[in-house]
């Protein structure tokens, strides 16, 4: 697998700092990796004072963008950590693929408010799906099925009819 291979792979299920080492010290090959979801690129050689003052920016921005957000978010009975990694639904953990869990994440970020199809595609699945309606579809009633969420009377995900947009209710960050 290439490095941008493994840049959108690992951008699939983490948001972990990804700065790329590399010799390829065009333009065009920056642009691309930065946006597959790398959040640095640096040109070899560098110096090791260059390279750990990167180190210190991302642990920087990391320890801020954790500080700045809440770590847990609810929602009547659904409980989704952060920190941790993981969403309850009452007593019981629910177990969600990366995908899922990016969709969720998604979602509660934009607690109550229209969120587009193609904001969605754009943030999970990255800037090519952006035509691809069915896996939103898809992957919104699997996290229905695991959430116990009535699509006909959804407590966590409502469809906007004519919209075709997704919105999760009204819900509080703590």
């Amino acid at each position: 697998m290439d490095g941008l291979e493994l840049i959108k792979n690992v951008r699939q299920w983490t948001n972990v700092p990804i700065i790329v080492l590399s010799a390829r010290g065009r333009e065009q090959d920056k642009v691309t990796a930065l946006e597959s979801g790398a959040d640095d690129y640096l040109t070899k050689p560098f110096g090791a004072g260059e390279l750990l003052a990167r180190l210190n920016v991302m642990q920087r921005h990391t320890r801020n963008a954790i500080g700045a957000r809440h770590a847990v978010f609810t929602n009547g009975d659904l409980r989704l950590d952060l920190e941790k990694h993981e969403v309850h639904v009452g007593r019981d953990t629910v177990d969600l693929t990366p995908t899922e869990y990016k969709l969720l994440c998604a979602l509660a970020k934009q607690v109550g408010k229209v969120v587009t199809y193609q904001q969605l595609l754009r943030e999970v699945w990255g800037k090519n799906a952006q035509e691809n309606n069915h896996y939103l579809r898809i992957y919104v009633q699997h996290l229905r099925r695991k959430l116990a969420d009535d699509p006909m009377a959804p407590k966590y995900i409502m469809t906007e009819a004519g919209v075709k947009t997704k919105s999760i209710c009204n819900a509080s960050w703590k």
